[in-house]
């Protein structure tokens, strides 16, 4: 079996993290920063930071409180929000991003996905999927931090993302988010078989059986990522990766 990661997910909004619950209800978590470096020290495999808002907004990631993260933290950075052109990708690199994540600028212009992939290489450009299922069951994206619903279907965006050159998919549940009840393992299962880059699942981790049931269901899936459970000290990274191994799941310790 695949080494699998578990990667913290920091949602800033006013230079403060933050959580919600089916991507409303947010409130004010810590200090992005102090929680970056108490996550790498833990031995989280990677770090996700989205600027939630700034999409939204129609404004610039900030990159001040970005530099200051990059600066503290050992593990590889994956950094979202705002980002819509190739200009956004070398802005955020330089402060200290290993990977970028795009969602909304992708949705309005596909064709930046392979002009980053093209610039920086495939293992940079991440495409964020926030999903949610109509009541026919289809999987629709959304846009704009999850308050826009779009014509595109999850799994067909999938493999479009994959085929324009996005090197890693994330998975962004909103029924699911901050529900606490395990990861959306249907819609999971649909989109890693449809592609073979890597996916994150994202969204309803509430505690370590969760991770354990969606590795061992969906061997496809690369990555685990949560916000509230860590973030409230509900679950430690340390003994989720010691439990997971246990039961037979392969964890960098």
């Amino acid at each position: 079996m695949t080494t699998k990661r578990i990667i913290p997910c920091l949602d800033i909004r006013d230079s403060k993290v933050v959580k919600g619950t089916n991507f409303e209800g947010i409130r004010e978590v810590c200090d992005p920063v102090e929680l970056a470096a108490m996550y790498s020290d833990a031995g989280a495999d990677e770090l996700v930071f989205y600027d939630i808002t700034a999409s939204f907004e129609g404004r610039k990631l900030f990159t001040d409180i970005l530099k200051q993260v990059a600066s503290r933290i050992f593990v590889p950075l994956t950094v979202g929000g705002g980002i819509n052109t190739v200009e956004d990708f070398d802005r955020v690199l330089n402060a200290g991003a290993d990977k970028v994540s795009v969602n909304s600028g992708a949705l309005k212009n596909p064709d930046l996905i392979g002009l980053a992939a093209k610039k920086y290489g495939d293992q940079c450009v991440v495409l964020s999927m926030d999903v949610k299922r109509d009541p026919d069951g289809r999987f629709a994206v959304y846009s704009k931090g999850g308050r826009e619903r779009t014509l595109r279907e999850a799994v067909e965006w999938a493999r479009e993302g994959q085929e324009r050159g996005a090197g890693e998919i994330v998975v962004n549940s909103i029924d699911t988010d901050g529900v606490k009840r395990g990861f959306d393992l249907e819609m999971l299962r649909a989109i890693s078989d449809a592609v073979t880059i890597p996916v994150i699942a994202s969204g309803g981790a509430g505690c370590i059986e969760h991770f354990t049931t969606l590795f061992r269901s969906l061997p496809r899936v690369d990555a685990g990522l949560a916000a509230s459970i860590f973030h409230f000290g509900e679950v430690s990274i340390g003994d989720l990766k010691k439990q997971l191994r246990a039961a037979g799941i392969e964890m960098r310790i």
